[in-house]
């Protein structure tokens, strides 16, 4: 007979059939009660909490923006009858249609093709070009609409080649990748002109290849005034190789590219260049190859540009940062790019690793007085200093326990700075971002969000105005226009409406603090409780972690209808924990540095501390059934945990996990840990992190799953576990999806399900319905 818990919630017509009507009541399945069944119903009504089903519940949330000018921004509004593109128009303080949705929808589909919908149109870009003719991107095509009502006709842009171009200020020429040399393209005629002829395989120009990052895109700065262009030759010759295989009837295929593993000899290196586009003359920069290596992350690119190169206004010089391959050294260096010539302006060393922001790269260049603004943590907090193009320090800009975070905007002529940031304001929770202006000469910051939220930002181009979406875990966002003088609301955008979310039965996330291991530092996380919660009883307990160290377990302190899986997984009848410990960011800097080069960490003691004293204020937490479980970083975690916390942690979903991070690309964990050295006791550092080496304390249940096709961390780290868990004779479960990458993609469907059984079937004592199919998009 089929059983399940009771008082699970319908969840009403809103979610379009997706739930049934009525369920059948049952005792709460615990460690003495008899297995249960949890019916197709159960996970129809958790599923209802999904992303996809909850997301779309929530009316007039602004998540982005785009300027058109400085008088003009379009965003996408969402209600009820699907998405609607609108442009908000400063001088009128009011938003219209930036198109008639359904004609558009008919003009595209009349090309043939996709079917398109009105109400999904799904854009990624919108724009008018010189005549007012509408201009759209969807899917990475790009087309062009005129006319009016039934005569509007649009049609597909496809000058030139397909590779991606990266667009000139100007807006006249592309520049882009082929065959390892760079070219550019006239975005008008398609008109093409190579400017490098001596790229190769292994040793091209611009090419995007980090190892667990590569595309077609090119890396580049274009000069302000789109005459030269600042670029590399990459230098990949003797770096290893990754290989994998497709599964196939019959001959397997093979995909091969360079992938530096940490440790390796030979790395990525790249020659700094300036190619003269109108002479097609190339200028190599005077020094030695730099290490592919960013100021910031783990990548070349951080924020789909190239940060770390700034040009002059005028385009005289070029400043640059240079990272050294442990990133605990950074350079500024400034060139001229007519000679090659190179000077060091300035040099910082960190013991541990040095970045120039959180989310964005925050040093600048400013020629015209003779300065640059520079980031750094040496206070143990994240500020900003102004020196001299001498390398001599000015002053502090900002000041104090508190972080900047992202720069925004300088204005060398008003000598102002706009900054996104954190913990400045006492009493607020301490990763709510606010926004805030200060001089170049110091003073205190002018705090320009006073609402207690977190805000995103979106400056106009003059830097005059910004738009300002503000919500906190529990609140639906706000989303306002204000002035950058004074933050001072001008417009109301969007007021977010949660009506129909709140009649499917969503309830927020909880908010908590906790102490961390040392039993002062207070930590920050979320509880998620099924919306049927008795505090009678006693409900198993799901850990989902991810370690960092360059972000944390609970993510945006935005308001989210759906974070994860977590609350449809609480909906089964579990309470879902998610917690940011100690060695993740945004706090100060040594608050990121506990890890002291021990990944394998894992903030696990900050976890295991914190749910306990969860569990101390609330006895309805069984801490005789929990279970963790992660992807990737969390995926490497979540093993960790079974193996170092076998009593505590019971059941464990190990996801795509780096388990021994030498058979990982090696920026990530170089800047983390440090090169490969050995330890005082001659063991190498590495291999004390490897987590098949820990495998023989596995006690609880185990199912460890991977793509076989994982381009970012390579499937060989779970086979190592796998192997190491049969010699030591482990009982365990495993899933291999053999064309899925680091995501899973479409195989993730199945891999929620799949993680939904095993949580319900080892850790509360149930059993799940049969193959349950969910109906992802």
């Amino acid at each position: 007979m089929k059983t399940t818990r009771p008082g699970l919630r319908l969840l009403g017509a809103a979610l379009g059939g997706l739930l049934a009507a009525t369920a059948t009541a049952t005792a709460q399945p615990s460690q003495s009660d008899a297995p249960v069944m949890l019916t197709h119903d159960d996970y129809a009504r958790a599923e209802a909490f999904m992303g996809y089903n909850a997301t779309p519940l929530l009316d007039h949330a602004v998540t982005r923006v785009e300027w058109l000018d400085d008088g003009r921004f379009w965003y996408r509004d969402h209600d009820a009858r699907g998405d609607h593109y609108r442009i908000f128009d400063l001088a009128t303080g009011q938003a219209r249609e930036a198109f008639d949705h359904a004609v558009v929808a008919a003009a595209l589909n009349a090309l043939g093709g996709k079917v398109h919908e009105a109400g999904k149109l799904e854009l990624t870009a919108l724009d008018f070009d010189a005549d007012g003719r509408l201009e759209l991107t969807i899917a990475r095509q790009q087309y062009r609409c005129e006319g009016e009502g039934e005569a509007l006709s649009c049609t597909q842009r496809e000058a030139g080649g397909g590779e991606p171009a990266v667009a000139s200020p100007d807006g006249r020429l592309g520049a882009f990748i082929r065959d390892w040399n760079l070219w550019v393209r006239e975005l008008d005629t398609g008109k093409e002109t190579q400017l490098t002829t001596d790229g190769t395989e292994h040793y091209g120009y611009a090419t995007d290849n980090a190892g667990w990052t590569h595309s077609d895109r090119a890396i580049l700065v274009w000069s302000p005034d789109s005459t030269r262009i600042a670029t590399f030759r990459l230098d990949q010759r003797q770096v290893s190789e990754m290989v994998m295989v497709r599964t196939a009837v019959g001959a397997p295929g093979v995909e091969r590219w360079k992938y530096p593993f940490a440790g390796d000899e030979h790395v990525n290196m790249i020659e700094r260049v300036v190619i003269d586009v109108p002479a097609r003359t190339l200028v190599r920069l005077d020094m030695e190859p730099d290490f592919h290596r960013s100021t910031l992350c783990d990548h070349i690119s951080c924020d789909g540009g190239w940060e770390d190169v700034q040009w002059a206004p005028d385009g005289a010089s070029l400043a640059f940062a240079s990272t050294s391959r442990d990133h605990r050294d950074t350079w500024l260096r400034i060139a001229d790019p007519r000679t090659g010539a190179v000077r060091e302006v300035y040099h910082e060393h960190a013991p541990s690793y040095f970045e120039s922001g959180n989310g964005k790269v925050n040093w600048h260049y400013l020629p015209g007085s003779g300065e640059f603004l520079w980031f750094s943590e040496r206070s143990d907090w994240g500020h900003l200093y102004l020196y001299g193009l001498d390398g001599t320090l000015k002053h502090a800009v900002t000041t104090g326990e508190d972080n900047v975070t992202q720069v925004l905007r300088v204005d060398p002529d008003s000598r102002t700075v706009w900054f996104r940031g954190v913990g400045m304001e006492d009493g607020r929770d301490p990763y709510y971002q606010h926004f805030y202006k200060v001089s170049l000469d110091g003073g205190e910051p002018v705090l320009l969000t006073p609402e207690n939220a977190d805000h995103t930002v979106f400056l106009s181009p003059d830097g005059r105005h910004f738009v300002d979406a503000h919500s906190t875990p529990a609140t639906p966002p706000v989303t306002v226009l204000r002035s950058s003088g004074n933050g001072r609301v001008l417009a109301t955008v969007a007021q977010a409406e949660a009506g129909r979310l709140y009649a499917a039965g969503w309830i927020p996330p909880e908010s908590f603090t906790v102490k961390a291991r040392d039993g002062v530092t207070e930590l920050y996380g979320m509880l998620f409780k099924p919306t049927d919660f008795d505090p009678s009883r006693k409900y198993p307990v799901v850990n989902y972690i991810y370690p960092g160290p360059q972000t944390g377990s609970v993510g945006s302190r935005s308001f989210s209808p759906a974070r994860r899986d977590h609350q449809a997984l609480a909906e089964l009848g579990f309470i879902v924990v998610t917690l940011d410990g100690l060695g993740t960011p945004w706090r100060s800097k040594s608050f990121h540095d506990a890890f002291d080069g021990d990944i394998g960490d894992n903030t696990l003691p900050d976890q295991v501390a914190g749910l306990r004293q969860l569990a101390e204020r609330h006895p309805w937490l069984d801490l005789e059934r929990v279970g963790v479980w992660g992807h990737s970083g969390g995926g490497y975690a979540t093993a960790d945990a079974l193996f170092t916390y076998p009593e505590f942690y019971k059941v464990g979903v190990s996801q795509a996990g780096n388990h021994d991070n030498r058979s990982y690309e090696d920026d990530w964990i170089e800047k983390w840990m440090e090169l490969e050295v050995r330890g005082a006791d001659g063991t190498p550092i590495y291999e004390a992190q490897a987590n098949q080496n820990r495998a023989g304390n596995l006690q609880g249940k185990l199912l460890l799953a991977h793509g076989m096709m994982d381009d970012n961390v390579p499937v060989t780290n779970t086979l190592l576990l796998v192997d190491a868990l049969v010699k030591a004779n482990k009982d365990f479960d495993l899933i291999v999806f053999p064309h899925a990458r680091h995501g899973f993609g479409e195989d993730d469907a199945y891999m929620t399900r799949r993680r939904w059984d095993y949580f319900v079937r080892h850790l509360m004592g149930a059993e799940p319905p049969r193959e349950y199919r969910m109906k992802a998009p």
